[in-house]
């Protein structure tokens, strides 16, 4: 490929219409004018017309690649097609016009950036033609051109012509576009397609090719906001760490800084490589590798910014998703979400309702069914990094996997954070919560100090806090733990989240609120503990890194340790000994983490502990040698 080559923009654009309007005959058409078919193909298309009994070729076979496809002349997938010309590159997707495709235009359609929308002049504009218009919109795609096709048939009549644009104008007024053209072509003549047409002479608008290569390309692109979503970390030697990915939005040049997410963490931007060469600078698009002036712990999933451009954060958003599955969503279903590169666990935790594309009126639904379209609620187990669809369609869009079967299900564009949640829910509280104080009290010293109970002991006080989700293991590696220390001498307390929820929290429910008021209490409890010198054992999920972030600052610093006890979900809902997961699941209970509330992950613990990978007696080998190792318990 020669330099000249590579400076040639790329147009995505996709074809949708009713049936049998001429969408692959269309294409057919653009490609034989642009002289873009081999020989080989144009022949196996003459003898496939001239097997059917077809008068003319059918330029249609030129993309309608599966046999099922040409016995029935109908488009049933969507047929990717490459061609060029002088002036640009091109990729089509031929997306069927039927009903009961919704979800293959969604697909054709979610990396466009122009929709031709065919209508038959002979039938003007239906309901399936707005349906087309309304989803173009949907999926944000900036540029819409009207195609009205065969013409011919209708004997170049521009009275008709012009009332199929003032009908789909005034339909068009009713959405959110910004540029729509209306040309009059026949596909199977090639009026208006390549060359203008003679038949036309009351149309002085551009041919169907021109618009192609003269629309601006990129006004879908989000050239501002750095996003980097890193696909797999690079090390071919140990002198070299670099991370790769495809720049989703924005630029990013040398010796800027950047931050990392979830962790946080800062750097600057080394070098920029690729194919063995550095780059001053990347833009969107590009596939290169990153490499930082920190060491810094990145993996796949994790998403390098600028520092003062972050995207949102929230674990739950609201969003609009095409169902893509024959089989039903599942209402409060679990989910793996793909986002950019991170796959997490998520819940659809509430569907609005669902939208009739035919009518774009709003139904109320229990379930959304094979191509149909819905409003929800998402919440994940952990954060998503993204920017609303209509800003960003790289970081506004993800895909729900079904984990029993690994079948992508649906297709979905976020909106923003969930409409009706709670900040502290959302995780987007990053203070911690304000503590209460009673009025007319004064704060009774102990009579023997923290440093005389610790001399006495043999060791220091401290505050072991045991998070994770349901069913992990945390108060099994708790007691296990404390039955060794207390073999020791060691002088220990033993919280637990059920058992303070028998008595001191007995009132408290599982509302964001209650679950914070839960903590809080189980903190100030913890932090009289450690008062009184003991290693204290606190076993609660405790989902919200406020809370936790809460807990720590009770403390003294160094005598927190926060040690996330981590075990897959799929295990801990097999395990599931209370029963707890089958109840909440069935929707019995409300507000259950993991399944209709979310698990912040902690993203700095002083340990991480996997009980579904470690037994219990190396994990509690691996506190105590933590202990020692911070001189808690003595090194002896």
């Amino acid at each position: 490929m020669t330099n000249t080559d590579q400076q040639i923009e790329l147009l995505r654009f996709t074809t949708a219409g009713s049936v049998d309007d001429g969408k692959s005959t269309l294409i057919g058409r653009l490609l034989y004018d642009s002289k873009s078919i081999f020989e080989d193909q144009m022949r196996a298309v003459e003898q496939a017309s001239e097997q059917r009994g077809d008068e003319e070729v059918d330029l249609a076979l030129l993309t309608d690649g599966l046999r099922a496809e040409r016995e029935q002349k109908i488009t049933i997938d969507v047929a990717y097609r490459y061609f060029a010309t002088p002036k640009r590159k091109f990729i089509i997707a031929d997306t069927p016009g039927h009903i009961q495709y919704t979800r293959n235009m969604v697909t054709g359609a979610s990396t466009a950036e122009l929709a031709i929308i065919l209508i038959d002049a002979r039938n003007g504009v239906l309901t399936q033609s707005k349906r087309h218009g309304f989803l173009a919109t949907l999926l944000r795609i900036p540029h819409l051109m009207v195609a009205v096709n065969k013409m011919d048939l209708v004997d170049y009549d521009e009275a008709v012509y012009d009332q199929i644009v003032q009908e789909y104008t005034d339909f068009i007024q009713k959405l959110n576009v910004q540029d729509v053209t209306f040309i009059p072509v026949s596909a199977l003549r090639g009026d208006n397609v390549v060359d203008k047409s003679e038949n036309t002479p009351w149309y002085d608008g551009p041919t169907l090719l021109h618009h192609l290569e003269t629309v601006n390309v990129g006004a879908s692109l989000n050239n501002v906001d750095f996003r980097y979503p890193v696909q797999y970390v690079v090390r071919p030697n140990q002198n070299f760490r670099g991370y790769a990915g495809q720049i989703a939005s924005g630029r990013i040049a040398k010796g800027e800084e950047i931050a990392v997410l979830p962790s946080g963490l800062s750097s600057k931007i080394e070098s920029i490589v690729v194919a063995g060469e550095e780059l001053d600078a990347a833009n969107v698009g590009d596939s290169v590798i990153l490499t930082l002036e920190d060491e810094i712990d990145i993996s796949r999933g994790d998403m390098i910014v600028r520092t003062n451009n972050l995207p949102q954060k929230s674990n739950r958003v609201d969003a609009t998703i095409c169902w893509m599955s024959e089989e039903p969503m599942k209402p409060r279903g679990a989910y793996w979400v793909q986002h950019t590169t991170r796959l997490v666990n998520g819940f659809i935790s509430e569907l609005n309702y669902k939208i009739d594309v035919d009518t774009m009126h709003r139904a109320e639904a229990d379930t959304l069914t094979l191509n149909e379209i819905g409003r929800i609620q998402l919440t994940t187990t952990q954060p998503l990094y993204y920017d609303r669809y209509q800003l960003n369609r790289a970081t506004g869009s993800f895909v729900l996997i079904d984990p029993a079967t690994n079948n992508t299900v649906a297709a979905g564009m976020i909106r923003g954070k969930s409409r009706d949640v709670e900040q502290l829910m959302a995780g987007e509280v990053d203070t911690t919560p304000e503590r209460p104080k009673s009025t007319n009290v004064v704060w009774e010293q102990e009579g023997i100090s923290l440093q005389q109970r610790e001399e006495r002991h043999g060791h220091q006080a401290a505050v072991l806090w045991f998070t994770g989700l349901s069913g992990s293991g945390k108060s099994t590696i708790a007691k296990k733990l404390e039955q060794r220390l207390f073999a020791d001498g060691v002088h220990t307390m033993f919280l637990d989240g059920d058992n303070l929820r028998h008595g001191l929290n007995g009132d408290l429910g599982f509302s964001s609120a209650d679950r914070q008021e839960n903590i809080r209490r189980a903190a100030e409890l913890a932090k009289l503990s450690y008062a009184h010198g003991n290693i204290t054992l606190a076993c609660f999920i405790s989902p919200f890194t406020a809370d936790r972030r809460f807990a720590r600052q009770l403390v003294a610093d160094g005598r927190f340790l926060e040690i996330y006890v981590k075990c897959d979900l799929n295990v801990v809902k097999r395990r599931d000994t209370k029963g707890l997961y089958a109840k909440a699941m069935a929707g019995e209970i409300d507000n259950f983490t993991g399944i209709s509330s979310p698990y912040e992950e902690p993203e700095n613990a002083e340990l991480v502990v996997e009980t579904d990978i470690q037994s219990v007696d190396d994990i509690v080998a691996q506190i105590i040698n933590e202990l020692k190792a911070r001189g808690i318990l003595p090194a002896g």
